[in-house]
């Protein structure tokens, strides 16, 4: 079940007697959470101008763990000092978009966790949970990398018949913004334009696709060339080489300074 630990800022409107027209969620691990995660939450958050709501207290961003991920193994940081991290950094997230805001525009952010490993389980599960009212006005927006929009419309993840069918109620009522990862790993801009395109042309409907699930999803540009690639792999990494100056520039303020105080990653295995 859906759990909200905590809400940012301590005023914001109360989330289920005012409930968010458009809520971004933003499922990761948060191992630690990145700047790259900071990019991709306040992109949407300020740029998304297919948002049903921009007034005060009827936008939200949702971080949530998933205790159990289909993917990877609780390690090595504890979900208890994630959900710390994640703390610290809806507030410098929040600091960060303060100059760009009004108070009437900021949106609230919560922290939460959920059991369920599953995109579409996770977005009946916020439905129905009553954290945000009844749910039936609800817009979710999911940020998600290209790499999880390569998972999301994987086959194998949707057993016993393997189709896509199950994503027919995302579809339905959701929209996936999608961060661009182009490395070599998931090609250019121009083989991430394909891919959706595929499913816009039909090319997934022997497996259960709609072309209109395309008009659900938006590409959105990410790191740019030439930039630094950030991820919480490479400050795991950097944090046991005992790194510093190079992901001490990757992280928020208050998790770098959580990071240090704490000891975390130091001993990653």
């Amino acid at each position: 079940m859906l759990k909200i630990i905590h809400s940012f800022p301590p005023h914001a409107p109360h989330r289920v007697t005012h409930p968010p027209k458009t809520l971004y969620i933003l499922d990761s691990s948060f191992n630690p959470p990145t700047l790259a995660h900071l990019r991709i939450c306040t992109t949407a958050l300020l740029h998304d101008s297919k948002a049903k709501a921009q007034e005060y207290g009827r936008k939200r961003l949702l971080l949530l763990l998933a205790t159990h991920n289909a993917d990877k193994a609780p390690t090595p940081a504890s979900f208890e000092q994630r959900v710390t991290m994640m703390a610290l950094f809806a507030q410098d997230l929040l600091r960060q978009l303060a100059p760009q805001l009004t108070h009437h525009t900021t949106p609230a952010v919560d922290v939460g966790v959920t059991k369920l490993p599953l995109f579409v389980d996770k977005v009946r599960e916020i439905e129905q949970s009553g954290e945000y009212g009844d749910g039936k006005e609800l817009e979710q927006v999911h940020l998600i990398g290209f790499d999880t929009l390569t998972r999301l419309l994987d086959t194998k993840y949707y057993p016993p018949d393997h189709t896509l069918k199950p994503l027919e109620m995302l579809f339905g009522r959701c929209r996936v913004r999608v961060t661009r990862r182009t490395d070599d790993q998931w090609g250019g801009r121009e083989e991430q334009d394909a891919y959706v395109r595929k499913l816009a042309n039909g090319g997934r409907e022997a497996e259960g696709g709609k072309r209109d699930w395309a008009e659900r999803i938006e590409l959105v540009g990410g790191r740019q060339e030439g930039e630094e690639v950030i991820s919480s792999t490479n400050v795991r990494e950097a944090v046991r080489r005992h790194d510093r100056a190079s992901w001490g520039k990757t992280v928020s303020e208050s998790v770098a300074k959580w990071i240090l105080d704490e000891g975390v990653y130091r001993d990653d295995q």
